[in-house]
Order: C-alpha cells, then structure tokens, then sequence
C-alpha cells in the first residue's frame, strides 16, 4: 500500500494510461479524483473502478476556470492534495509540417502543454498545503526525439520536459517532486489513432513495424506505465525530481 493516506488527481483519466493509473493508485490506497473531458467516458470508468474512495469531474484542461474547479473540488472531497497526474493529451492529426493546419497545431499545444501548465499552476499551491507531494506529467518517447509526421505532438512532448524543469526548482522548496514519465509505443486508442493516420486502413502493418523495431519487440502496457507512475508518487522515490522517465520497451537507447 505505497499510496495510503494519499489523495491523488489524475488528468485524462477515463481510458487508457490514465484510467490503469487511477486503478493502480487505488490498489496502493489512495483516494483518486479522475478528470476527463468526457463525462459518459468518465462514468464507465468510475463504474468500472467501483470504489468509495474514487470520484470524478468532467473538466477541458485548456481553460483556466474549470481546471482551478478541478483542483478545489478535490481539495474539497478529500480534505487534501498530494499527488497531481498531468496526464490529460491528445495527438492531433498525422501530416507533415508544410501540410498541416494552424488549428491542429493549437489545438495539440492548447491540450497538452497549456493544460499541464494550468495543472501546474494549480496544484501546487495545493501540494503546497498539504506539505509537499508529487507531481507527474505525461511526456512520451516522442518528447525526447523527432518523428516525421508528427511535429505538433513532438514539440508539445518536448515542451513539456521544459515545464516539468523549471516546476522541479520551483518545487523543491516546498517539498514538491516534479518528474515526467515517458511512455513508448502503448496498448492505447492513441496508438490506434496514430497508426491508421500513417497508414490509414493498414494501421496493424504499421503496428508491426513498430514493433520491429523496439528493442523487446512489443507495445507496452498501460498498467506498465501506472507501475512507474506508483513508484515516482511514492516516498520510495523521495529523492527524485527534475527528471526523464522513460518506458518505451528501450527505444529512447
């Protein structure tokens, strides 16, 4: 029971990384507030968790009223913050930099650095409070390198290591651990919807590709990540912050 007593807040938590994180985070003990754009996708996934020690906000991470909401609401059910997962992204759409429109651009920066940095702002002030705690945010394998095709999801992955570096100093003060976990190729609607944009209607042979070419020869798992996600939420990594956790079956080597 590695999170007991804790009071964890999961962004992007109805499905995937997110939802195996605030399953695992409630094996460990925590009580989990579970954010989402998506109420009805919210509202499987609490029924699915079945816990008297989990609730649930619909919330869009780009706009500033609603993710402050987001954090007094679960300062408020459970009296306290102490883990904050910036988790909450999406992908855009699959196209080359000469190619592509102004508005997917915003739209993937919009989500997945502007909602981190609103979290940031945030939540710790509330870690704060509560005398410390940490923070995760949701990189990916493609925060630490190009990929053709994907230049508004690889910049906001990269941007968002940046954030994670400077909240790591702002923290360390009040006892706040800033880290980001960087998943690789993922058992995920995400990687559904990346691999048909490559390949529309052959997204399995690019799948296999992938695959190919990642040192242990497979996808991960979205309960792999949540295992790192437990460990750097943890006291055991007390003495971990400002830094880069890969998970990516050794793709980043």
């Amino acid at each position: 029971m590695k999170l007991e007593g804790k009071v964890a807040l999961i962004t992007g938590a109805a499905n995937g990384i997110g939802l195996a994180t605030a399953e695992r985070f409630l094996r460990e003990g925590a009580a989990v507030m579970c954010a989402d754009i998506d109420r009805a996708a919210l509202d499987t996934a609490l029924a699915a968790l079945d816990s008297p020690k989990v609730a649930s906000i619909a919330v869009d991470v780009t706009d500033e009223d609603q993710v402050a909401a987001m954090v007094k609401a679960t300062v408020e059910k459970f009296g306290r913050l102490d883990i904050f997962v910036a988790n909450a992204g999406i992908e855009g759409k699959v196209g080359n930099i000469a190619g592509s429109s102004v508005d997917n651009f915003d739209r993937v920066m919009a989500v997945n650095v502007r909602g981190v940095w609103l979290g940031l702002k945030y939540a710790m002030p509330a870690l704060k409070d509560s005398g410390g705690g940490s923070i995760l945010i949701t990189s990916s394998g493609a925060g630490v390198k190009g990929s053709a095709g994907l230049a508004p999801y690889n910049t906001s992955k990269h941007a968002v290591i940046g954030l994670m570096r400077c909240a790591a100093l702002e923290g360390a003060e009040h006892n706040i651990r800033v880290n980001t976990v960087n998943p690789g190729s993922i058992e995920t609607r995400m990687m559904r919807s990346i691999e048909e944009g490559f390949v529309p209607g052959g997204g399995e042979s690019f799948k296999e590709q992938l695959k190919a070419v990642t040192p242990l020869g497979r996808y991960g798992l979205p309960e792999e990540i949540a295992a790192m996600m437990v460990f750097l939420a943890s006291d055991d990594a007390s003495y971990c912050t400002g830094s880069v956790y890969m998970v990516d079956g050794g793709n980043a080597t």
